[in-house]
Formats: structure tokens, sequence, C-alpha cells
């Protein structure tokens, strides 16, 4: 008996192998043999393979429109906002709304729903293949606050904190349902918050919901780490979704770095800066540690704001100092510390077509083989600032996570009735790169450098871009000391830059 058992088992082990080792025979035998030959046109391929993505910035949608359907909106679920907001403009719209407009001291005219929506239908047609959406901040108008307390002037408790994250809320499922299935991402803007433009408190109830919203558009796998980060200070970082490899997406919220930023009680707070700060630090680190590619997304980019300082006449060549849009250089030298992982920053703000290239700057000349951060700041969907509205198409790489190209995408007027959108350039074309990378940004800034009269092809360019609907005399008049902001983040090298040398 026990001579039979071994025997059986023996036999059973025998038809297991036969059962397991004949298909792998099989399967081996059919695997194919690559040949190096093979194995560098695979690696030349990807090299060359890009997918599209879409960059947003400065929606700056505004609810309050059509003052009249203000209550409705309050009332009724965000899934009713379209219906409402899709109906006929109310009798005596343009008078109440003047009367807002007035009322709030606003500069000019944002984002109304006929105007979102337009967008929105324009990128769903010309870019229907797009694999992700990144959103820069800025989705609420200006004077949110001034808006809502004039038309509901006896709101109590937490009514305007509720209508501030159904806004967001609904702008944000405008954003996911453009392209359904793609992960959009989206950064926190200076008036993204339930207190007051740059006013917001680390931590609180507000963040946690509005993390909740933004979430939303994430890929499922990926909420959770972070609900946690938002909810603490606005900011989250992650692993991008496929086709991006190996690619880590770091979302700043850089209210906190800005100069004007407040607590909701309006208080100074250098702490939650700092905590930003450390964590962001820490992200960089770890990527640079498993040998990860970057990108880092915020609003307020860092560095000179070299239109602010020009509006203020500020002495840089004397005594004054330039304005800065972050109140210290802690968030571009940590850039810069990490450039050797970062592929690409995005931000915004400026409601302008720019670009910017960050180095180490300790005073001594730039290599040639420096490492360097590449900048692009995304235009807005508002026209606020005059502006024709804008969208940005990238062609992206995403084995190397480098941006090959991206063309702007304008509208032929400012309020998204009877619009039509088109190509306003594409960065390959009109710049002849290409990659927008350090590199490249190096040769075209010293062009520019070199360039002081705004006479070259590329000068001429970047001019006629930067404003989009080419408003050029804007930019024209200051042009040298522009350039100067494009790759001098600190006071002392731009001004360096700026100011004659002396004999």
């Amino acid at each position: 008996m026990a001579f039979t058992g071994r025997f059986s088992r023996l036999q059973t082990a025998l038809w297991l192998f036969i059962l397991v080792a004949a298909p792998l025979a099989g399967r081996a035998e059919t695997l194919p043999v690559v040949s190096p030959g093979e194995q560098r046109h695979d690696a030349a391929a990807a090299a060359h393979h890009t997918i599209s993505a879409l960059m947003v910035s400065d929606i700056h949608f505004d609810p309050f429109h059509d003052p009249a359907l203000a209550q409705q909106l309050v009332n009724e679920p965000v899934s009713r906002w379209t219906a409402i907001l899709s109906a006929p403009p109310s009798p005596n719209q343009q008078q109440t709304f003047n009367a807002l407009q007035s009322g709030c001291s606003a500069r000019g005219v944002d984002t109304p729903y006929a105007l979102l929506n337009s967008s929105l239908q324009a990128m769903r047609r010309l870019q229907p293949q797009v694999k992700f959406m990144l959103v820069s901040g800025d989705l609420l108008a200006h004077e949110f606050s001034c808006r809502y307390t004039k038309l509901f002037p006896v709101a109590k408790g937490n009514d305007y904190q509720l209508f501030v994250l159904k806004t967001m809320s609904f702008v944000v499922q405008e954003l996911r349902a453009t392209i359904p299935g793609i992960p959009v991402y989206v950064a926190l803007g200076n008036n993204d918050s339930a207190c007051g433009d740059y006013r917001l408190d680390a931590g609180s109830d507000f963040l946690a919901q509005a993390g909740r919203i933004i979430a939303e558009g994430l890929p499922s796998s990926k909420r959770q780490q972070a609900l946690r980060a938002f909810a603490r200070g606005g900011y989250y970082s992650l692993m991008m979704a496929a086709p991006m490899r190996d690619t880590r997406l770091i979302v700043l919220n850089d209210i906190f770095q800005s100069p004007k930023y407040q607590t909701c009680g309006g208080k100074a707070d250098d702490a939650a800066g700092a905590d930003e700060m450390a964590w962001m630090r820490k992200q960089l680190t770890e990527a640079q540690r498993l040998r990860q590619k970057v990108w880092v997304m915020g609003h307020i980019p860092p560095g000179v704001d070299p239109f602010a300082t020009v509006l203020k006449f500020a002495d840089v060549c004397g005594k004054g100092t330039p304005e800065m849009f972050q109140a210290s250089d802690k968030m571009t030298d940590l850039l810069t510390e990490h450039a050797g992982v970062i592929r690409l920053g995005i931000f915004a703000h400026t409601h302008m077509d720019e670009m910017r290239l960050f180095h180490p700057q300790n005073g001594a000349e730039h290599s040639a083989h420096e490492q360097a951060v590449a900048i692009k700041i995304i235009p807005s969907i508002s026209p606020v600032d005059g502006n024709n509205p804008s969208f940005t198409i990238a062609d992206v790489n995403p084995a190397s996570a480098l941006l090959q190209d991206y063309q702007v995408i304008a509208a032929s007027n400012q309020t998204g009735i009877d619009t039509t959108w088109s190509k306003e350039y594409d960065y390959a074309q009109a710049y002849h790169e290409a990659q927008f990378s350090p590199p490249t940004l190096k040769d075209l800034v010293a062009g520019f450098e070199n360039d002081r009269g705004a006479t070259s092809a590329a000068s001429q360019q970047y001019i006629r871009d930067y404003y989009v609907g080419d408003r050029s005399r804007e930019l024209a008049p200051f042009w040298p000391q522009y350039v100067c902001a494009l790759a001098n983040y600190t006071a002392k090298a731009f001004a360096g830059c700026w100011c004659p040398v002396p004999r």
C-alpha cells in the first residue's frame, strides 16, 4: 500500500509536470527574438513618440454674470447648473451686471458660462485624443466674495464657503466632462478661497472639502494619497497615470509663498509656507532617489514680476528693488537645486503667454553644462485683461517627460458667443526649436538678450504672442527689462542684468 501511494504521488507529479511544462515549452518556442537593431529601433521610436495634453489656466469663471440667476444657483444642486446657466439672459442682465461690476470696482469682465462652454467645446473638437489635462489655478472670478455679498447681503454662517465649493465643483466637473476618462490635475490659485483673494488657512475645513472636489479628477488609485496632503495645505504629489512613465507631478499651493498672503483672519503667517517648502523638498529628494522624472505645477510663478516692476517705476538701479511674484527665492532655489530630475515647470497667474529659464544664481558665470529648469507660463481663459481667451495643447514625450512642442489656441472674441477658436502659433514652427527644454530656452533667451531693439524674428514673435490677440505695444517699450526677468530670478541678478555696468 505504501508503494502504491508513492507511485500515485509520483504519477500525479508527472502529470502536473506535463500540464505545466508543456505549455511553457510551447510558449518558449514562440517567443520573438529581438535583435540589437530592433531594440535600437524600438528605443528610437519611443524617443519620438508623443501624446497630447491640455494646459488650461486662469479660467476665472463668473456664475454672477447674469445676477438674476444667482438665487437659483444657490438653491439648486450643481447637476442643475448647466441648465440654469444655458437659459437665455434675463431682460435686464447687462444693467444688473454693470451695477455689480461698478459696486465691486471690477477692472474687467471674467469668464461667463458662454465663454467657458465655448472653450471646452473647442478643446474637445481640436484635440479629442488628449491623455490628460493640467489646470494651473484660479477657477473663480475676481472679486468673487464682493459679488456674492452684494447679491446676498444677509447670508449667514457657512453660506459663502458652500457657494465657493459649489462653483469650484461645477468648473471641475465641466473640465472632466470635456474629455471623459482622462486625469484632470488641478492646482489652486490665489482667487480659489472661501475667505478672500490671497487668504487661506492651512489645515482648514475648506481645504478638506476642496480636496475632495479636485481629487474627483484624479485616477482612483491616487485619490487618497492626494487628499491627505491637500487637506493639510492644498498641495499634493502623485505619479502621473499612463502613458506617462515614471513621472511624478508635484502640485503646489503657492498662495502661501505670495507676499500678499494672509490667513483668513488677515494675519501674516510664515509657517504655512515653510511647511510647504519642507514638503516640496521631501518630494523632490524622494524623486531624485527613485530616479523619477518630475513636473512641477503651481499658480504664481517664482522670480521677478517685470510688468509690475516697470509699472511702479521701481528704482532697481538705485535703492529700489524689483517687484517679486513670491516673498522669497526659496521655491526657485529648490527647483534649481533639483534641476536634474525636473523636466518641466508649469505656472500661470499673469494671464500672458510666457516662458522662464531658471538656473542656479550664485554670482558666478553660468556654465554651458549647468542644469536648469524650463518654465512654461500658461495664458488665460479669462479675458479680464483685454486679452483674447486661450488654452494650450501640448505634445509630450511620455518616456522622457519632455515637452516636445505646444500650440496656443485662441478665441476670435472675448464673449464665447459666435466664437471661433484657431491656432495662435506653434512653438516649434515659430522658434525652429525641437523641444521646450533648458538647452533650447538657453539659446532663445541668449538671442533675446543680444537683441535689445527687438528686431529679430524670434523677438518679434515672442512680443506678438505674449499678449494673446496681439497687443505688442504692451511689451515692446520695455523689452530689455522684460528679457532680464526670463533667466534672472533673484532681485540681485535681475538688477545686474537691467542696470548698466559702471565704467
